[in-house]
């Protein structure tokens, strides 16, 4: 088969991707490895924290870009898949103040409150003593959103095609060639958006045309949804998203958000195993659970710590945490979105589309490395 660009990876940045590259009017080719909607990967679930807590500008002005793009897909599909409930970053007051520094650069709104003034709005949190609430954030709804993102790709004519592992791509003149298990196709452009199997299908490639990914680390992440208690915050409404910066630098940071029907989700922000993402037995470590249970019981007094129901997921992260968005001749990758690049999904897709129909070059932050010689 032959088509303008073949995309790799139906998780929410490929189809971001497939979703803008067939509106700009490129004849695309989505290939999946496993089912649509799958629970292999990074994407899956039915919640994803959206904020605008960054202490950058660049991932400040790309969350705006997202915001917009989520209300887009929501006027063009009719569906809901962006809860404003507001998000909260509380903890290390340096790391505060720098998120809120960004955030005005780009005139989003904040509220500074004092720890007890927020135990007070939201009693199903308990916070350190410097707080930061973001209205313009709030909860994704995963699930819903990857399904709106794929529909709109295929109703703007891209070819979606589950169960379909690749098996190698080549140079093909001026474009690639991908053999699959559904045979051999031939594009122009290729972008490559597999998650934590980024790097076994592109590491090669770019390695032959000078270029190489950071040192990506897949890791199975534990995050568990605990369910409400009654009382003052057993009402749904009420919860906001929200990331704990500890103060103390050896202990990691956590996030949570609830999930309608499910409970409220939290989860150690990385840390997991190292794994191969296609040999993993998603047994839950007690100890990690433990752990995790500890600091709910300590942090989050409106659930019922004692009755966690766990999640594996993977991670993919790069030595910065950085994403890896930039195009190498025919090929763009878009990898290493370290935890932290759901929230992002229009957008991204937005940028890969630049980058495989325009040539346009990578933001220096997201850009590959030069290939070590020999």
């Amino acid at each position: 088969m032959t088509v303008d660009t073949i995309v790799i990876g139906a998780g929410v940045v490929g189809a971001a991707a497939a979703r803008s590259l067939a509106e700009a009017g490129s004849r695309v080719l989505l290939l999946e490895a496993f089912d649509r909607g799958h629970d292999r990967g990074s994407s899956h679930g039915a919640s994803r924290i959206f904020r605008h807590g960054y202490d950058a500008a660049d991932y400040v002005q790309l969350t705006v870009r997202a915001a917009a793009g989520w209300q887009r897909l929501e006027r063009q599909t009719g569906r809901t898949v962006f809860d404003r409930t507001g998000a909260l970053d509380h903890g290390d007051p340096r790391a505060l103040d720098a998120i809120a520094a960004a955030m005005t650069a780009e005139a989003l709104p904040s509220e500074r409150l004092r720890g007890s003034e927020a135990a007070e709005r939201w009693p199903g949190l308990r916070f350190e003593d410097d707080v930061l609430f973001s209205p313009g954030g709030g909860r994704l709804r995963a699930a819903d959103a990857i399904d709106a993102l794929l529909d709109t790709a295929a109703a703007a004519g891209a070819d979606l095609r589950f169960g379909v592992r690749v098996a190698s791509i080549a140079s093909d003149g001026d474009g690639v060639v991908v053999t699959a298990d559904d045979g051999v196709h031939h594009a122009a452009r290729l972008v490559i958006a597999a998650g934590s199997w980024t790097p076994g299908l592109a590491g090669g490639w770019l390695s032959r045309n000078g270029a190489a990914l950071p040192d990506l680390r897949v890791t199975e992440e534990q995050p568990a949804h605990f369910p409400l208690l009654p009382g003052p915050a057993s009402d749904e409404g009420v919860w906001p998203s929200f990331v704990h910066h500890p103060t103390d630098p050896e202990v990691p940071s956590v996030y949570g958000l609830l999930t309608p029907g499910e409970g409220v989700k939290v989860g150690v922000h990385g840390g997991g195993p190292v794994v191969d993402p296609d040999d993993r037995d998603r047994t839950i470590d007690l100890v990690r659970l433990e752990r995790l249970q500890r600091y709910v019981a300590e942090w989050v007094p409106g659930v019922d710590a004692s009755r966690p129901a766990s999640i594996s997921c993977l991670y993919d992260t790069t030595p910065d945490s950085d994403f890896v968005l930039d195009r190498v001749g025919p090929v763009t990758v878009a990898a290493g979105f370290s935890g932290h690049g759901f929230k992002f999904g229009p957008a991204l897709g937005d940028v890969l589309a630049r980058l495989a129909l325009h040539g346009e070059r990578a933001p220096e932050r997201f850009r590959l490395a030069v290939a070590s010689p020999g």
